[in-house]
């Protein structure tokens, strides 16, 4: 069964409440699996870095990008992983909720402008976590995008060549040797390194796909392997951003 099909039916069955908060969504929208007030908390990401919009602390120049290989040009993530945020990811993610593509791709949409995309390619998981779940959340999340932007995705360029861990207790370090040479990327066809745009053509970004963010260590990896394989200009966009310790301090 296709994961359209599978949304589909999904939003036909599920009762008409917010997936997130549980309260009714409007009738105006009968197709939103979120309600318009916890669209509105989310926290867009606003400012900070050049590279990957993370706040910049007072003095020196940004810290949280620094270790990334230098093949990943730009970082985007929509929204900071907040209350609601992390509800709708792991509606995803954990409990099949694949209709959410839409609902999540419309938030990232609204927040993140694509510079000449060529391809989406979305972070693969493990063949043992795939077939456990049975879907990639970040390729539903890259599909529906794909529609939004009218830009190909593209699943099979890359491949995991070992099951990684849970990265959600390990820290900054741990999460890096995590999925250090975990990715390896098919070569990159000749057409796909230019993208043609009302202004002519220009260098295509070739763009990763995910749904949350918390270091950037599988992001970056998998940039590793795309640059390795002969693919052009690597930007990367999720829907969520691990909210950093100041923020989680006026949060809590």
């Amino acid at each position: 069964m296709s994961w359209k099909l599978l949304s589909t039916l999904e939003r036909l069955l599920l009762p008409n409440a917010c997936i997130a908060c549980g309260q009714a969504v409007e009738r105006r929208r009968p197709d939103a699996l979120i309600c318009t007030v916890c669209i509105a908390r989310l926290a867009p990401l606003v400012g900070g870095c050049d590279r990957c919009r993370q706040p910049l602390p007072p003095v020196g120049p940004c810290r949280f990008c620094a270790e990334w290989t230098a093949s990943m040009a730009w970082v985007r993530s929509a929204v900071w992983l907040g209350e609601e945020a992390r509800a709708i990811v792991h509606h995803l993610k954990y409990d099949g909720y694949v209709a959410l593509g839409p609902d999540i791709a419309r938030v990232v949409a609204r927040h993140v402008t694509p510079r000449y995309p060529a391809c989406l390619i979305p972070i693969p998981l493990g063949h043992r976590r795939l077939k456990r779940r049975g879907y990639n959340q970040a390729e539903i999340l890259a599909r529906a995008l794909g529609e939004l932007w009218d830009v190909p995705v593209v699943p099979g360029v890359l491949r995991r060549l070992r099951e990684t861990g849970p990265q959600t207790s390990l820290d900054a370090a741990a999460r890096e040797a995590n999925v250090a040479g975990a990715f390896r990327a098919s070569r990159c066809p000749p057409d796909v390194r230019w993208s043609a745009s009302r202004s002519g053509a220009k260098q295509a970004s070739v763009i990763l796909v995910d749904d949350v963010l918390t270091t950037g260590a599988t992001m970056s990896a998998a940039a590793q392997a795309l640059l390795e394989g002969g693919w052009p200009e690597i930007g990367a966009v999720t829907f969520a951003r691990a909210l950093p310790y100041s923020a989680k301090a006026v949060a809590a």
